[in-house]
């Protein structure tokens, strides 16, 4: 079949070229059902991608028929077929929720150039996933980091444009040291072919130039991923973005960079000796149990509770830096099947408190009370998340929260198994204080009952049972992203 022999560049194309037709349309629904076909689209092939590359194996496509490195070669294995399934399916589950939240986050006169950005933003994401060129991963990467300052700014909150500014030059910062990365790079071998550098970078690992390229590298990409302590972009930007931006925000621009950093360094330096590559053992463990700890403790005192879903996720992050530390099977699964499960359970605490702002017009916790009552399905969904983010067992977060034990057991290191079970208390303590106010403090007025959209409520709970299936029926996830980690090391260092 010819869509099947082009998969990797219709995941891309379908929702680049919608993006300007919402230009063209400028009307606020017509434009919501435009990016709804394009992302439920990019989310059937990507579907189909993971099929095959699971049945057939790894696979390349030359852009134009130029075979690489003239050419820029888009490669598909295990683990681009998962991250590009997360962003996916993460686009088509949240755009049904978009029609009533942009209609009351965004400006109605903005809507086309949400949408617009939108789509620019996910087709951006997705072809960072897709490309096997170091420099074409760079554009990729503006045009979702472009597209994404537009959206946190459409917020209604003038605050918004502050947080917006903030993740620009962030943003700025990181994607320079990114290109400055890669020009070095290609300084020292002449090719931005990823599958090339593997090969030439193991002769040239020794030079100032190369390691120089990797600590630009590290540093631009650990920025966009928003590791402790390079992550003072993202509360505010989680927090004054519309509701609808941060859903799809805190479910995958982070998880996209982590994989950036899986490919630098178990595809680009796979040949390079783990001598060389000492930040992977003994940088990343301290930097992601400072920022496990940091960022939960931050979330218990935070009122706001968009802030304090920010700081969660930084703590996320971390668990999934920690996974990938180990370099080996066990933890490099347990960090890949953490970028699964926090993509959907971030996704359905944040679409929850959404539907709440939607009426109450406020994330702010005292503001509320009583909504167990006043809201009950928007309150049991996000419970239903919560206790995901905890690690309870029967859902997603145990999973990984068991796999990062296991990995660090298995490495001996019986203090950082401590602190990851001490983590998930905090998640506890900041979680409870939520639930204490939606279900035992009492309304401050006699205020109706009345529920969120049924277009809102459904995806929140599409996620939150999603949570619980895989948190039950975990052998897909875990067998996927097992055999995407065997595929890491058995290429990697």
């Amino acid at each position: 079949m010819i869509i099947a022999d082009h998969l990797m560049i219709l995941i891309v194309i379908v929702p680049l070229i919608a993006a300007p037709v919402c230009v063209a349309i400028r009307h606020s629904s017509t434009c919501w059902l435009w990016a709804g076909l394009a992302t439920g689209a990019s989310f059937i092939l990507s579907l189909g991608l993971l099929t095959k590359v699971a049945a057939s194996g790894n696979i390349a496509y030359a852009i134009g028929d130029w075979a690489a490195p003239w050419g820029i070669e888009y490669r598909a294995d295990l683990l681009t077929a998962l991250v590009a399934l997360i962003v996916s399916a993460i686009g088509a589950v949240t755009t049904p929720y978009m029609a009533r939240s942009v209609a009351h986050d965004v400006p109605t006169e903005r809507h086309y150039l949400y949408y617009t950005m939108y789509l620019l933003c996910f087709a951006g994401l997705l072809g960072m996933t897709m490309t096997g060129d170091a420099f074409n991963l760079f554009v990729f990467l503006e045009i979702s980091s472009l597209s994404t300052y537009v959206l946190i700014s459409l917020g209604r909150d003038r605050r918004a444009l502050t947080a917006a500014l903030r993740y620009l030059i962030f943003g700025t910062i990181g994607a320079t040291f990114y290109v400055i990365g890669v020009g070095l790079m290609y300084m020292s071998t002449g090719t931005l072919n990823m599958a090339d550098l593997a090969a030439l970078i193991p002769q040239v690992a020794d030079s100032r130039t190369v390691q120089a390229a990797l600590a630009f590298l590290t540093v631009g990409i650990c920025l966009k991923l928003a590791l402790f302590p390079l992550h003072m972009w993202l509360p505010n930007a989680y927090a004054y973005a519309p509701s609808a931006v941060t859903v799809f925000l805190a479910a995958t621009a982070t998880k996209v960079a982590i994989y950036m950093l899986l490919r630098i360094y178990f595809t680009v330096f796979n040949g390079v000796s783990p001598t060389l590559l000492p930040i992977i053992g003994d940088i990343w463990p301290v930097l992601a149990v400072a920022g496990m700890l940091t960022g939960s403790l931050v979330a218990i005192y935070q009122r706001d509770l968009k802030h304090m879903l920010a700081y969660s996720s930084i703590a996320q992050i971390s668990y999934i830096i920690l996974g990938l530390s180990y370099a080996n099977v066990t933890g490099l699964t347990a960090g890949l099947i953490h970028m699964f499960n926090h993509a959907v359970m971030k996704a359905a605490l944040f679409m929850a408190l959404g539907c709440a702002v939607y009426h109450i017009g406020s994330a702010c916790l005292d503001d509320l009370a009583g909504i167990g009552r006043r809201m009950p399905l928007t309150a049991a969904a996000f419970v239903g998340a919560g206790l995901s983010l905890i690690g309870v067992p029967g859902t997603v977060g145990f999973i990984s929260k068991w796999y990062l034990i296991e990995a660090a057991l298995l490495a001996g290191h019986w203090h950082v198994a401590a602190l990851i079970l001490a983590s998930s208390l905090l998640a506890v303590i900041y979680t409870w204080r939520v639930i204490e106010v939606m279900y035992f403090v009492p309304p401050g007025n006699n205020a109706p009952v009345l529920e969120a959209p049924m277009s809102m409520l459904a995806p929140t709970w599409l996620l939150v049972a999603i949570a619980v299936y895989f948190g039950v029926q975990a052998t897909t996830t875990l067998g996927i992203a097992g055999a995407a980690a065997r595929q890491l090391v058995g290429s990697g260092p």
